[in-house]
């Protein structure tokens, strides 16, 4: 896929004195465009309706958005059946988590507190996007960034984008936003990965009824951390004392749908990922989500 540096961005934080984390203008390609065509001829839609989709991905990506993600949910509603005026409003949702992706981003990078050569920025974009679309804002991102930060070291965005959907896992916990920051914020300052601060996520969901019946707290998950208890013990007395029960059930189902979400980002296999040395684990996705239709930036649920 082609891609070209916006001058004009790098030239501004440049003036700027900035950090310049270049805005990649990303063109539709061929084959998604084709693909989007052949799936809104089969399904009887008229030109007009598919090429309002088409150009909306098309002026994402010109801004540097990821155009993947978003043909790929164009591609999932048209194979479904979802008629294209319902398909719209979706794609808008999950343009502006990009947007609010990219902004905070930026502002990390610009504050010291991201170190943009480490990682990929494009999947820190998409797990960030996907945060947003799964219930975490942008200012519990940005405080994160700022809880997190270890020994004043940067972090790296993959991290950022990690520790942001973990937090947005727990909240659909029904667990306050300020506990569940803290949590994570935790785990990132002891050096967890984002795979590891997926785990950690995916268990406190898990065990969910534990929380909020004060079984557990989140300060005692939080001081075992500080203590260097890594994300696959923490919870060992609780399996094995067999509480905890009550969300489980319906969480190895979340499982299996985030797996099928993991399979619909662009055909891309994240183990393909686990060479980079910020994020051997990053590719791992928290498997604890929604099977609703989101704006989130994964490209594999339902409109």
């Amino acid at each position: 896929m082609r891609k070209r540096i916006d001058i004009r961005v790098v030239l501004l934080c440049l003036a700027l004195g900035l950090p310049a984390v270049p805005a990649l203008a990303e063109s539709l390609s061929t084959q998604d465009r084709e693909a989007i065509t052949r799936l809104s001829t089969a399904r009887g839609h008229s030109a007009e309706e598919v090429n309002q989709l088409l150009n909306q991905v098309s002026r994402a990506g010109e801004r540097g958005l990821p155009t993947e993600p978003l043909a790929n949910k164009v591609k999932e509603g048209l194979a479904k059946g979802v008629e294209p005026r319902r398909i719209d409003p979706v794609l808008k949702q999950m343009v502006g988590n990009f947007e609010s992706a990219r902004e905070v981003l930026q502002e990390s990078v610009t504050k010291g507190m991201v170190d943009q050569d480490q990682g990929n920025r494009q999947r820190a974009m998409e797990s960030l996007a996907e945060a947003f679309g799964r219930g975490a804002t942008a200012d519990e991102v940005r405080d994160l960034a700022r809880a997190g930060q270890r020994q004043g070291q940067r972090m790296s965005p993959d991290m950022l984008g990690g520790g942001a959907k973990s937090l947005a896992v727990i909240k659909e916990a029904m667990i306050p936003s300020k506990d569940g920051a803290a949590v994570v914020a935790e785990g990132m300052r002891q050096g967890f990965r984002p795979a590891e601060l997926a785990d950690l996520a995916r268990e406190i969901k898990r065990h969910g009824s534990d929380f909020r019946e004060g079984r557990i707290t989140t300060e005692s998950i939080r001081d075992q951390i500080s203590r260097g208890e890594r994300s696959d013990r923490l919870f060992r007395d609780q399996d094995h004392g067999g509480s905890g029960g009550g969300d489980r059930g319906g969480d190895r189902g979340g499982d299996r749908m985030d797996r099928g979400r993991d399979s619909d980002r662009g055909g891309r296999d994240d183990r393909g990922d686990r060479g980079d040395r910020s994020d051997r684990g990053g590719g791992r996705d928290d498997r604890g989500g929604r099977s609703d239709g989101g704006g989130g930036g994964g490209s594999g649920r339902d409109h």
